[in-house]
């Protein structure tokens, strides 16, 4: 392990909100492709070249928020800033990401409509074949650390397979379960891919093997738990005895975030019944957000801006987008704050690390999968979207060249070739 690894290890959270802001504003203007790609954009920066912490962690945090409702991806990088500046840093790192698509949707809203008309067809599939690049660079990556040996590999063909063949949020969660229950019984090697027995990789020091802390107390973590719950009980009882609007607003989109499981898109059909059936939000301006947001960077859940600006009764305009944008993420934070504090004591027990294997060959089986579907499927639709592809993982791979600066690239092929 490299001295820059160690030092991290040993400091893990030495970094400032700021220097993770501005991370996540970079990777929130370039990070195009969903929900599996910002995985993949996530490890080639703060894995392959910040060295912030390593495979094993971050295939451990993909994991963990797999399990946890709301936005998977949106709360790995709420993680990544809590890892490195404290609460301070997982706000840094929501805003970072967040706000250049928020900020796009809610002009939309405001009457820009044009503005979806004019991104160019040819732009969106650039970016789209970079995405397929970026996935297929962080499954390679992570399969060489966490599926090394055929067991483990096993484990991982196993996950694809099932997730590929019962396309359901629910199974993504059963593929992680088995690969624990693989790695508790059948594994129980090591979480490199060295060759090591078991008491040389499970019981030796937490240091030496992760490169992931979190400054919470658990106190601070039970304090977050509590406060999910009470708003998730309560907020419905407040509308229902004030029917205040605002209150209104703030419930349905904290709803939707607390509740929804696999994030992405399996939020629409919540937030559909929750604004368009209730009359908050016309069904055309819908459907032309939904459009909108698959043509923006970052989080799809910024799609709850556009909503919000776009209610037809209680706050709405920039004020709507805003109390909307921050209630349906809220839940996603408290649950990060709230449980990896007891998550890092429980992973360090000899146990829980056996089951780790197993879930981390999984994760890497999971992702396989979202590398066909949607991002290839929806990423290549021509040989030269191919080719696209094939030049930003060479790019990558090979010559090094940072992630944004391969999107970029990506789509201005994409604007004059496709």
């Amino acid at each position: 392990m490299s001295e820059s690894i160690q030092s991290a290890q040993e400091s893990p959270h030495v970094g400032s909100a700021r220097e993770v802001f501005g991370e996540f504003l970079r990777l929130g203007l370039t990070s195009f492709g969903g929900p599996v790609a910002h995985l993949g954009y996530f490890r080639d920066r703060f894995v392959q070249r910040r060295r912030w912490f390593d495979d094993e962690a971050y295939a451990d945090l993909i994991a963990l928020c797999q399990f946890l409702p709301g936005p998977a991806s949106s709360q790995v990088g709420m993680a990544i800033g809590l890892h490195r500046a404290g609460i301070r840093g997982l706000i840094a790192a929501w805003v970072g990401f967040t706000l250049p698509s928020a900020i796009v949707l809610t002009v939309l809203a405001l009457g820009l409509a044009s503005f979806g008309d004019a991104v160019s067809e040819g732009l969106l599939a650039g970016l789209k074949a970079a995405a397929v690049a970026v996935v297929a660079g962080a499954v390679m990556g992570m399969a060489k650390t966490l599926a090394p040996d055929a067991k483990r590999a096993t484990i991982a063909v196993v996950a694809m397979i099932l997730v590929l063949l019962i396309p359901s949020p629910v199974i993504q969660i059963i593929a992680i379960a088995i690969g624990g229950f693989l790695g508790a019984v059948w594994v129980r090697g090591g979480r490199t891919g060295k060759s090591q027995s078991d008491t040389e990789t499970l019981e030796r020091p937490e240091t030496t093997i992760r490169g992931l802390s979190v400054p919470v107390t658990r106190r601070t973590g039970v304090i977050s738990l509590v406060l999910c719950g009470i708003l998730l009980i309560g907020l419905p009882i407040a509308v229902a005895g004030s029917g205040d609007p605002t209150l209104r607003l703030i419930d349905v989109f904290y709803r939707s975030g607390a509740l929804v499981f696999g994030g992405g898109h399996v939020v629409l059909p919540l937030l559909e019944a929750e604004t368009v059936r209730t009359g908050l939000v016309g069904h055309d301006a819908f459907l032309a957000g939904y459009g909108a947001a698959q043509a923006v960077p970052g989080p799809l859940f910024t799609f709850a801006a556009f909503l919000g600006a776009s209610t037809t009764s209680g706050p709405t305009g920039i004020l709507g987008a805003a109390i909307a944008l921050t209630a349906i993420f809220l839940p996603a934070a408290l649950l990060t704050i709230g449980v990896l504090p007891f998550w890092e004591s429980l992973r360090q027990r000899v146990l829980v690390r056996r089951v780790l294997v197993g879930v981390s060959a999984a994760v890497v089986g999971l992702l396989a999968a979202a590398l066909y579907d949607p991002v290839f499927v929806q990423g290549v639709t021509s040989p030269m979207s191919l080719a696209i592809a094939a030049a930003v993982f060479l790019a990558q791979t090979e010559w090094k060249i940072p992630a944004w600066a391969a999107v970029i690239a990506a789509g201005a092929l994409g604007l004059l070739l496709l």
